[in-house]
């Protein structure tokens, strides 16, 4: 019987090692070259860093793993990381070992290393324990784009990046996706709507066409409200104040600017400095005072004997939050209360970030802001469209000269009759664009408010050291207006490469602009680029993305087009048996992704295939069918629901009202976000209720009597024909004969009941405020209407392939 004293630690540990390795599980050399960032940083983080980062509150046994320094440094005789040497290593003997008191993570941590990151460990620590900057720290580089084989398959320098990692993985990229699937793609990419049958015949006729529709599509109005829908997203814009009453604001003229911008390929770093110091900026115009409106966007409560100092706190703490997440992807509002328990952030960076807005006028709405709709949240200022301002210019114009005609007439004894009836045309033109006008909260800047750092974010203890604005210290300085800096030099900051941080703002962004046309991005968590994230699994191509986006000047369209214009892009998204099992979730890229459109898209789609699609550019929100009572338990004012009863009611889904606390059932149902806080992407979800939705909203049910009517005008005899037409307009291809004989006997199947009760038809053919065009064939328009609704509901109609 032999007995093992587990007293004795050096035979501890080279006993539980032997064990260890006895499994496979330990390798003592391994040809492996184990990359720190995107191997070893995240163990340290999701199982270490709690107790040894950077949060010093924390921290345990004053041993810091975030750093180089404190990982290796003398303690005493021994070290946390010995290179080289993983059995004199503490930390490697801290996870392998056998007794509970010593094991790390504790046991009663909730934390335990899986035996592949046991064996990583180690494996770095033989090969001398290489440390690396976190890579979102380090400022990106252009890399030599690497070689490759199959040199024919690659379309761009992107191509090549991805077609590198899939031969180093012994992995074939996917053919090409045929030209219906290719166009498909790219409309609903680019301008968040399905392509017109000619469009899709042009193509398919013209293979050669792809750049061509590439920048048509990128020329089209309609791509700037798809781009918006995603940016609206990330700023949490709504039409309500969320907190309390949920009353509406004034700020749809902010999302006129936002689409605006996208259409006029407006420079990112424009983008953002006229959104965080729009109303700083010298003769500031119009737009760029709408564009300021960004700083409004937040929650804000209107309710009576709030505590305006507990607010203002909320305020800067939603305030960081948003420019953190959007900007940095970083979680700098998590040091709220305390250093960043993971990533290098602290209280007074979260602080000082938060005097950047110090200056904002929010004094007003504590004083004025009241339970009306909408409540009152000055500054505010009533604008026009862009649109509307130009032909206003031009009435005015007209206007002036008439009138300057008329005098002219007078004076020379002609009658002036029909100057007269012109100029009363042109000033009744002229009020009528002017009663157009909307309110707008814009920010305006007041004398900075004291900012101090609130221990353990407690708004009531004022004992914390005052903060003038700031970036986070381990990311250096800031140039800065004298004798404070601004939210100018934050915007500044942001996006210069030379004084600031733009290279690392640029690969955020980069990275959602993948994500927009892959479905997932190179770095998955798209908000936190830091310990808790994780790595790009394409690193350089990311860095090379960023360095391109920035040489471009910001070219949102430039990046976009590279992008789709790439082999890797076109790719068709059915996953092989072999690419299932190996990469699941497509993070290689070996194909492309299919997934089901957004909330907005989806009822655009049905819009458009139906042709109820208003297509109008900008404007106030609207309202569409809603479930009466859906508003019961809002108070502070009680509230009803009225829907549009104009052809306001088939606007697009991007100019929805967005009741935070009680969003539209619709767009819930297909995850569209509340926009309470930041969203980097949605979450997607399959639930009945979803596709009870499709086929019984008004919205749905409308789109497919009006569709149906569309098809009945056709006169075409011949079911299938007909059903031929449906397609076309639906899915861009013709129905196969299992879908045509399933549909068919639906079809007779739904004559038969209409005909049988021919005023339950009538009733169909009337749902909805459009007027029927066919009342003569009721019977026929309502069996349609069934069919329609099926097509609707195809998963291939409401997914992007």
């Amino acid at each position: 019987m032999i007995i093992i004293n587990w007293n004795f630690r050096p035979f501890q540990i080279a006993f539980s090692c032997y064990l260890l390795s006895g499994i496979g599980l330990i390798s003592v050399q391994s040809a492996e070259i184990i990359d720190f960032n995107r191997q070893i940083r995240p163990i340290l983080s999701n199982n270490c860093l709690f107790c040894h980062g950077p949060d010093a509150s924390e921290r345990k046994a004053d041993l810091r793993l975030d750093t180089e320094e404190g990982a290796k440094q003398d303690l005493g005789g021994y070290q946390a990381v010995s290179p080289g040497n993983p059995q004199k290593s503490e930390l490697f003997k801290r996870i392998t070992t056998a007794d509970p008191d010593d094991h790390m993570p504790p046991i009663d941590s909730g934390k335990t290393l899986t035996q592949e990151e046991i064996r990583l460990i180690e494996s770095w620590i033989h090969q001398g324990a290489p440390w690396s900057e976190a890579w979102a720290y380090q400022a990106p580089v252009r890399h030599p784009i690497p070689k490759v084989r199959n040199a024919n398959w690659t379309l761009n320098w992107i191509d090549s990046f991805i077609l590198h990692r899939l031969e180093s993985e012994n992995l074939l990229p996917s053919p090409q996706a045929d030209p219906v699937t290719l166009v498909r793609r790219l409309s609903f990419d680019l301008t968040g709507l399905p392509p017109l049958p000619e469009t899709v015949a042009s193509f398919i006729d013209n293979p050669e066409s792809y750049e061509q529709i590439v920048d048509q599509f990128l020329a089209s109005s309609a791509y700037g409200e798809r781009m918006a829908i995603y940016w609206l997203d990330l700023v949490r814009f709504a039409d309500t104040v969320g907190y309390h009453g949920d009353q509406d604001h004034n700020i749809s003229p902010y999302r006129d600017y936002v689409i605006d911008a996208f259409n006029d390929n407006m420079p990112l770093d424009q983008f953002t400095l006229e959104q965080l110091a729009g109303d700083l900026l010298p003769n500031a115009t119009i737009d760029q005072q709408v564009a300021s409106g960004y700083n409004r966007l937040l929650q804000t409560s209107h309710e009576g004997g709030v505590q305006p100092k507990e607010y203002l706190a909320i305020y800067a703490a939603d305030r960081v939050r948003n420019i953190s997440a959007v900007w940095l992807g970083g979680t700098l509002g998590c040091a709220q209360c305390h250093d960043h328990k993971f990533d290098p952030y602290t209280t007074r960076d979260f602080y000082s970030m938060a005097a950047f807005f110090a200056d904002l006028d929010e004094a007003q709405h504590f004083k004025v802001g009241t339970n009306n709709l909408p409540t009152r949240r000055p500054p505010e200022i009533k604008v026009l469209s862009r649109n509307d301002r130009k032909i206003l210019t031009q009435y005015q114009k007209q206007l002036s000269l008439s009138k300057t005609q008329r005098v002219q007439a007078i004076a020379e004894g002609r009658k002036a009759a029909a100057l007269n009836r012109k100029i009363n045309e042109l000033e009744k033109k002229i009020e009528t664009i002017e009663a157009a006008k909307r309110s707008t909260m814009i920010s305006a800047t007041v004398k900075p408010r004291i900012m101090r750092i609130l221990p353990r974010g407690d708004w009531l203890n004022e004992s914390g050291p005052i903060v003038a604005p700031a970036i986070p210290e381990f990311l250096g300085t800031i140039s800065r207006n004298e004798p404070r800096a601004d939210r100018r030099d934050l915007a500044e900051w942001l996006t210069s490469s030379d004084n600031g941080i733009g290279g690392l703002t640029a690969r955020v962004f980069v990275n959602r602009f993948w994500h927009l046309f892959f479905g997932i991005a190179p770095a998955r968590v798209m908000d936190d680029f830091g310990g808790q994230g994780e790595s790009p699994v394409y690193p350089k191509l990311l860095d090379n993305l960023a360095v391109e986006f920035l040489e471009s000047d910001w070219n949102v369209k430039y990046l976009v087009k590279q992008i789709v214009l790439s082999q890797t892009y076109r790719q068709h998204s059915l996953a092989s048996e072999d690419l299932t099992e190996r990469d699941p979730e497509n993070r290689l890229y070996a194909r492309q992704s299919g997934y089901r459109l957004p909330a907005e898209m989806i009822r655009d789609n049905a819009l458009a295939v139906s042709g109820l699609l208003n297509p109008d550019v900008g404007g106030a929100s609207v309202k569409p069918y809603q479930p009466p009572g859906y508003y019961r338990h809002l108070n502070f004012p009680i509230r009803n629901y009225h829907h549009d009863e104009d052809r306001r009611q088939w606007r697009r889904g991007l100019y929805v009202h967005w009741q935070r606390q009680f969003l539209h059932p619709m767009l819930k149902a297909f995850d569209a976000p509340s926009r309470e806080e930041c969203t980097v992407a949605r979450p997607r979800s399959f639930t009945p209720l979803a596709a009870l939705t499709l086929l019984n909203d008004p919205t749905f049910l409308e789109s497919a009597r009006v569709f149906s009517e569309r098809i009945v005008r056709q006169n075409l005899k011949v079911f299938d024909d007909a059903l031929e037409f449906a397609f076309l307009r639906a899915v861009s291809r013709k129905p196969d004969s299992i879908e045509t004989n399933l549909l068919h006997d639906l079809y007779k199947e739904e004559m038969r009941i209409y005909s049988k009760d021919p005023q339950a038809a009538t009733e169909l053919a009337q749902i909805g405020l459009k007027k029927a065009t066919t009342e003569d064939k009721s019977i026929e328009v309502a069996a349609w209407t069934s069919v329609c609704r099926a097509i609707l509901n195809m998963s291939e109609t409401t997914t992007r392939y």
